[in-house]
């Protein structure tokens, strides 16, 4: 491990309960609980790096009206996988749970066979990220939200058949009520667009299979989730970037005005290193954790992203049903982290 894993500010042990010494951050919140205060951790800052990136995102996107969100994602990647490299070459931080019999001057810093290994993880997160690019083009913002809340049902369905993980029916009421919540919150937008329609579910589908595969292949690679990280930037950066260029958008973006913007750039930089934290607790929190319990952050941090963008981006008309539908939601994925701390 890198210089010991208790002094380290982001942990990177992927097993709770086995680790680093027998510390307090492995017990539970307290007796009884399912959760660790290390998992309990791990959601909360998930959510927190999830909210403060759309935001940053929604800066770039709409406040400086940049058209090219694959280029941001292709910076985002650039820059975790070349952080990735400097901390590695220090020795700062390792990509295994013990140290790989490959010396620190390979060239993947990762076994081989392990990065194969971790492949169709990278190809489910290139498909996830690029079905969730194109899955809000077609549809309205209040539907899409709608849509893409129902992923819980698909990654419940997903850990059923690939790890044959059961739920109780507190769980699954819980997950009932918040995609009741979602098609009330969107009751009003239900414009039907079969394309559009066909591409969210699509991009829940891969959703679910990315959080899945995370749960399922972490723990049998040995990687931790630097590791894990490092994989799907080697394996997926050159298809964005090749998604980039054919499409046109890295033109674009040199043409861009604000492109030299302090402003501009300083919003690039704060999603860049944004978004290498958030790729970071997803892995942390669904080890830790479950893939179900990630999707449910996801949920839960919807309520605070829509209250943080309504105050600061404007742009939602008050409509009652939608205040209804997100308090369902939000109750919802309080049961569910309610029943996650009292195990049930």
């Amino acid at each position: 491990m890198a210089k010991g894993e208790g002094g380290l500010l982001l942990p990177i042990s992927m097993e709770g309960g086995k680790g680093g010494g027998g510390g307090g951050d492995d017990d539970a919140l307290f007796k009884g609980s399912a959760m660790t205060r290390r998992g309990a951790v791990a959601a909360l800052s998930y959510m927190a790096c999830s909210v403060l990136l759309v935001m940053f995102n929604k800066a770039a996107l709409s406040s400086y009206n940049f058209p090219c969100a694959n280029v941001i994602t292709l910076l985002q990647m650039v820059c975790s996988t070349g952080l990735l490299y400097v901390l590695r070459r220090l020795k700062i931080i390792s990509f295994t749970n013990s140290e790989p019999s490959v010396p620190s001057d390979a060239l993947f810093f990762v076994p081989f066979r392990i990065l194969l290994r971790t492949t169709p993880l990278s190809l489910a997160y290139l498909l996830y990220m690029l079905a969730s690019m194109e899955s809000v083009r077609g549809v309205n913002v209040p539907m899409y939200t709608t849509l893409r809340r129902t992923t819980v049902v698909f990654t419940m369905t997903m850990e059923y058949f690939l790890a044959k993980q059961k739920h109780t029916p507190p769980i699954i009421g819980s997950v009932a009520l918040i995609v009741f919540g979602a098609f009330v919150a969107g009751a009003r937008d239900l414009s039907f667009d079969a394309r559009g329609y066909a591409i969210v579910f699509v991009a829940n589908i891969t959703t679910a299979v990315y959080l899945a595969t995370i749960n399922r292949i972490g723990k049998s690679s040995g990687l931790n989730s630097f590791g894990l990280m490092w994989c799907n930037g080697l394996v997926c950066g050159p298809s964005v970037l090749f998604l980039t260029y054919i499409q046109g958008d890295l033109r674009r973006t040199i043409e861009f005005p604000y492109l030299y913007s302090p402003g501009f750039q300083a919003v690039l930089l704060f999603s860049c290193m944004l978004a290498f934290l958030l790729n970071y607790t997803i892995f942390w929190n669904t080890i830790l954790n479950s893939a179900l319990t990630q999707s449910m952050c996801g949920n839960l941090k919807d309520f605070f992203t829509v209250g943080i963008g309504w105050v600061l981006f404007g742009g939602l008309p008050f409509d009652l049903l939608n205040v209804i539908g997100q308090g369902l939601g939000f109750l919802g994925s309080g049961l569910y982290a309610y029943c996650k701390i009292k195990g049930k």
